[in-house]
């Protein structure tokens, strides 16, 4: 059974159609990058897969369920961009949100509970912030934090929305990385703009811009898209496009 079957998705706010005839599937070891213009759609499809809205027309199953009634499967890691960085949480209490709903515990958390947590921390690399502030943390540790907390629910599928949005190259590289090593026994969704450094971890690109256009593998080498790129009358691959784009401007930036 598939963790992600999206068929004949469409979606509308009012009368403003956001995404039209929208189909695909993720296998349990898929990585894949959401990229597209703002306004294309990107984030609604993100909340269709999740839940948060429903179609106008089509279905969308998680693991052969609704997203509501399978929610659990469902790792969600938001924008780095609403915490209140005054609050005086720690990264371990961050962490334990993931836990709500699942403790075996009547009341709080258990040492089970905590030993999850743990792990999950061990995994993204962030076991040593576990006693600091979370607004004392970097954009990127903050981002392995809040990664941690979506592992801590045990979820089979992790959602991530621009995950490298405040964080600069280095932090990317090394929080993809991060993901990639995930990948290995969770299924992977992402909405990026970093074009340039995601293609060298996900497995697959969807360009999303109302409709959606998906390789199903992308050059883990970007050099391999470039050669094989044409504009024929009869093919032009928004994704290869895009890819190209990037491609030359960071060429540019580097004269």
């Amino acid at each position: 059974m598939k963790p992600v079957e999206v068929k004949n998705v469409n979606f509308a706010y009012e009368k403003d159609r956001v995404l039209e005839d929208i189909n695909f599937s993720l296998n349990k070891d898929d990585f894949l990058a959401i990229i597209g213009p703002n306004g294309g759609g990107k984030s609604t499809l993100l909340k269709l897969i999740l839940g948060i809205i429903k179609p106008s027309s089509g279905e969308i199953k998680i693991f052969g369920k609704s997203p509501e009634k399978n929610y659990l499967k469902l790792g969600y890691v938001p924008q780095d961009t609403n915490i209140n960085k005054s609050f005086p949480i720690k990264v371990m209490d961050v962490v334990l949100q993931g836990r709500l709903g699942l403790s075996k515990k009547f009341w709080g958390f258990g040492k089970e509970d905590r030993k999850i947590c743990l792990e999950a921390l061990e995994k993204v690399g962030a076991e040593a912030y576990k006693d600091k502030r979370i607004g004392d943390l970097s954009g990127g540790q903050r981002q392995r934090v809040f990664i941690a907390r979506a592992l801590a629910t045990d979820a089979d599928i992790l959602v991530l929305d621009e995950p490298t949005a405040s964080i600069d190259s280095k932090g990317q590289i090394s929080l993809y990385a991060t993901l990639k090593e995930l990948n290995k026994d969770k299924c992977i969704i992402t909405v990026s703009h970093d074009v340039n450094v995601v293609l060298g971890f996900v497995k697959k690109v969807a360009y999303v811009n109302k409709s959606i256009y998906i390789h199903d593998s992308p050059a883990q080498n970007k050099s391999e898209i470039l050669k094989d790129f044409s504009l024929s009358d009869d093919h032009v691959c928004p994704v290869e496009l895009m890819v190209n784009e990037q491609m030359c401007l960071h060429q540019e930036s580097k004269k």
